[in-house]
């Protein structure tokens, strides 16, 4: 069975770098690192595959906007596809400190509309994330949205590229080893 990796975002030039596209960022970085070929456009979201240790993945960047993420779950998921084993979302989340990030294996969304589309598609909330500090929010910002479709400042680009590697090598381990030992090796 394939693994799926899908980053979260908002298509467009208008959302590139910003902080609501952080899930696009990785996912990036991740096809680039493991020498996927580019994304091609597919059914609501920009796909690639290839083999890593082994085992086939699929990576996906939705098309649809931040909330409507899970219609783009349609096209990627196979006959015997089980999201709690299966599936990696990559998510910004404001709750963590820029710099940090956090893998869980299920929750609730938290009131991210990325997710809470996600979780309408599966029907479930057990699905494993892997979530990107992106905050906390100033106090300049009176709106979350206003914050999080805002883009990253220079200082806040290079934490953020810092932290590519290590959240790669925590995708790289729930490939291979699931989310449990993702999470033990990973959380701090």
């Amino acid at each position: 069975m394939a693994k799926v990796i899908v980053g979260l975002g908002n298509p467009g030039s208008e959302y590139e770098r910003t902080r609501h596209n952080a899930g696009f960022m990785l996912v990036e970085h991740c096809v680039a690192r493991w020498g996927f070929n580019p994304f091609r456009r597919g059914d609501q979201a920009q796909v690639t595959s290839g083999t890593l240790q082994g085992v086939p993945v699929r990576i996906a960047k939705p098309t649809t906007y931040m909330n409507r993420s899970g219609d783009a779950l349609r096209g990627l998921r196979g006959p015997e596809f089980d999201p709690a084993e299966d599936l990696l979302v990559l998510v910004d989340e404001a709750a963590l400190p820029l710099g940090t990030f956090r893998l869980r294996g299920a929750g609730s969304a938290g009131g991210h509309n990325g997710l809470s589309s996600i979780e309408m598609a599966l029907g479930r909330q057990d699905y494993p994330r892997l979530r990107i500090g992106i905050g906390p929010k100033p106090p300049e910002f009176d709106d979350l949205a206003d914050f999080v479709l805002g883009r990253f400042a220079p200082d806040e680009v290079v934490v953020l590229r810092d932290l590519l590697d290590p959240m790669a090598d925590a995708v790289e381990c729930w490939i291979a080893e699931g989310i449990e030992r993702a999470m033990n090796h990973f959380n701090r």
